[in-house]
């Protein structure tokens, strides 16, 4: 049996765990950096690309438009909360389509593309910014021809709702997209665009943290997770440091 297969510490073991702190500790103290004051990371830091004069980085303005429409129908405001397009859920989505998620660029996306199960998520060939480009498209043209020449944006809400069902079910055809599969990636944005962090355009001023009152990025809470059913006595944190001053602390 060699040392490193010994239950316990040996001379040997102990020597080249220090070789190996030591060259762990030059090569930190070597290539690391001092960040004070500032976040190391902001949205586009790779190859930031720029806005439309409208302020959107991916949506063009009648996509925008629909997509504002359309979260503010998943999530509508109401006595607890602002709908979605005020919560910021479309520039949360129009932020990550310019990013390296409407790239899929994080994904594996080499032929073949052949269906997959329910569980399996999609997997077609067209990345999420594709599908978002042609499926608006094709919402439009659909609504145009049987909404008489009128965009989502312009129905009413019960007509956008029942759209939304109607795309739900599978029961309106967009062509080469799949309506169903496609309401489910909106949902989703949507949904994560209510709840993430600020800092990715959604969540706007941490307005569903307040709702729910959860605490954001603040550093410590264990004093209050055995609590259960009592609300969080302070504002939430965004990762930025904001707070909300409204609660103590």
């Amino acid at each position: 049996m060699s040392d490193f297969d010994r239950p316990t510490p040996t001379r040997r073991r102990f020597l080249t765990s220090a070789a190996a702190f030591t060259f762990v500790t030059v090569a930190s103290q070597t290539y690391a950096q001092s960040i004070s004051g500032k976040l190391p990371w902001h949205p586009f830091a790779g190859d930031p690309p720029q806005p439309s004069l409208a302020g959107w980085f991916f949506f063009k303005p009648d996509e925008a438009r629909t997509i504002e429409a359309i979260v503010d129908r998943l999530i509508p405001a109401d006595e607890l909360s602002v709908g979605g397009k005020d919560a910021g859920c479309a520039a949360y989505i129009d932020r990550q389509l310019a990013g390296s998620y409407g790239a899929a660029s994080r994904l594996y996306m080499k032929a073949p593309f052949l269906h997959g199960t329910a569980t399996q998520g999609y997997q077609g060939e067209a990345t999420p910014a594709m599908r978002y480009r042609a499926a608006l498209s094709a919402i439009d043209e659909h609504l145009r021809k049987t909404m008489n020449n009128r965009g989502f944006a312009q129905l009413s809400a019960g007509e956008q709702d029942q759209f939304l069902k109607d795309l739900e079910a599978g029961k309106v055809d967009l062509g080469e997209i799949d309506g169903k599969v496609f309401f489910n990636l909106m949902l989703q944005n949507t949904m994560e665009g209510f709840f993430a962090d600020p800092i990715y355009g959604g969540n706007r001023d941490m307005v569903s943290w307040k709702m729910i009152g959860f605490p954001g990025a603040r550093y410590d809470y264990r004093d209050h997770v055995s609590k259960h059913n009592q609300p969080y006595p302070n504002g939430p944190v965004s990762i930025t440091g904001s707070a909300d001053w409204s609660h103590k602390g």
